[in-house]
């Protein structure tokens, strides 16, 4: 098995093989507990508009998301792990708009299968895919919307790498290693309060979910939904 990592949305236009979108802060962390919370699937898009129109169609029961860290107007939900840890989402369809998470989910044409992972799914996410044993597997940190470089998306994909290489590293190193960086710092920031600590709580939490969130293509929609590990 070849292992790359390829970051950030170039990074995400170019991978090949099964394809594994990073984002840890927050959108696939919030896509887990939304599946941990029993929707039936989430629909990734890449723009705010896109989802409230999703939504007026019937094709979801609520939008959530983000446009710099804050809840998008008009949509149900922000970016939140720990928001959505609260709703009872059993059998409802959530549609998830986020700037890294979705974007590189939305931008990974060139993908044989498509996996949305954290850190709270990555052990599960690579369990899956050793079992298929592919050929290439590309690992995508998608970092500050794509465009930079954050150590929570390089660290998690250095995981899953050394996991999908049948190593084991400590899931409690990794998580505290993560906790020290720059943007988990902003979880505690008073002038930022859409980041709610209990975020990275959440989000630190390594292989806390026994599930692969994959990602595949129906009606011209990418539908993310859980497979265990």
């Amino acid at each position: 098995m070849e292992i790359r990592i390829d970051s950030l949305l170039a990074g995400a236009k170019r991978a090949e093989g099964v394809v594994v979108i990073i984002d840890v802060y927050r959108a696939f962390t919030t896509a887990a507990i939304a599946l941990e919370r029993g929707a039936a699937k989430l629909v990734l898009v890449a723009e705010t508009d896109e989802a409230l129109l999703m939504r007026r169609q019937g094709v979801g029961e609520f939008c959530a998301g983000e446009v710099g860290g804050k809840c998008p107007e008009d949509f149900d939900y922000g970016n939140s792990p720990h928001d959505i840890a609260q709703v009872n989402l059993a059998g409802r369809t959530l549609i998830l708009s986020t700037r890294a998470g979705t974007v590189g989910v939305n931008a990974a044409w060139h993908a044989d299968e498509i996996f949305g992972a954290a850190l709270v799914n990555a052990r599960a996410t690579a369990d899956v895919i050793r079992r298929r044993k592919p050929a290439l597997v590309t690992l995508v940190p998608m970092g500050l919307e794509g465009r930079v470089r954050t150590d929570e998306d390089e660290i998690c994909a250095i995981y899953l790498k050394n996991l999908l290489q049948g190593h084991s590293p400590a899931r409690e190193a990794i998580g505290r290693v993560v906790a020290g960086c720059s943007e988990s710092l902003k979880f505690d920031d008073p002038e930022q309060p859409w980041f709610q600590p209990q975020d990275r709580d959440l989000a630190l939490q390594v292989d806390r979910t026994p599930f692969a969130i994959q990602v595949a293509r129906r009606d011209r929609r990418l539908v993310a939904t859980a497979t265990p590990g």
